[in-house]
């Protein structure tokens, strides 16, 4: 899969870039989730982050927030911030400069017409940036985000006990951690596991006395 063969590159990838995996100076941890929104996965984990009290930003694929827009609503409307992932969840080193561009203005206009809000933040999918991907971003004023902690949880051979441990190694302020409410673009129904493993995070953070917070 591609996410497996690019993983290694990602942090080199994002330095040269200046693309931020982290983010210093907040005084808690930003929990994602990327792919959806997603008929079961999204309100499982939405419920428990209500539960939590907790606060994340949905990096949401376009196509899927024009399938569903109730629930790209429903996400805004719980406190939580919506930001895009593309319109279609396509590595960007595949597509062209033009194809990109309606891209970025496609995924735009699905989550302001679902929640009537302009995303601030933009990651692509696979953590992978083109150039002209990462010019159109910061041209559409979106603010490249990828991610300090993952649960590698669209693995089809996980466990969400494997899942908590991976997202919480070394917690501390700033760190973003990646998850995924959909599986749309990974193993079949992954995003069970994912809201299992969100429960244990959710308890882990509590017992290292960090906040899930916004950015900036």
């Amino acid at each position: 899969m591609i996410r497996h063969a690019l993983a290694p590159v990602l942090p080199a990838a994002a330095r040269a870039l200046a693309v931020p995996l982290r983010l210093p100076g907040l005084e808690g941890v930003v929990l994602t989730f990327d792919d959806g929104p997603h008929p079961e996965g999204t309100p499982a984990v939405l419920e428990l982050l209500a539960r939590a009290g907790a606060q994340a930003v949905f990096f949401c694929v376009g196509e899927q927030v024009a399938r569903r827009p109730q629930l790209a609503a429903r996400i805004h409307a719980a406190g939580h911030e919506l930001a895009l992932h593309g319109h279609r969840h396509r590595l960007q080193l595949r597509v062209g400069a033009r194809a990109l561009a309606e891209d970025y203005r496609r995924g735009l206009a699905a989550i302001a017409d679902a929640a009537g809000v302009r995303p601030r933040l933009h990651r692509p999918p696979y953590g992978i940036y083109s150039a002209p991907g990462l010019e159109l971003a910061r041209r559409h004023g979106l603010g490249p985000l990828l991610w300090s902690r993952w649960g590698r949880d669209w693995r089809r051979h996980t466990t969400p006990e494997r899942i908590a441990r991976r997202a919480l190694r070394s917690p501390g302020p700033g760190e973003v951690i990646l998850l995924h409410d959909a599986d749309f673009y990974s193993a079949h129904e992954s995003h069970r596991r994912t809201a299992a493993a969100l429960e244990l995070i959710l308890n882990g953070l509590t017992s290292a006395k960090l906040a899930t917070v916004l950015p900036a």
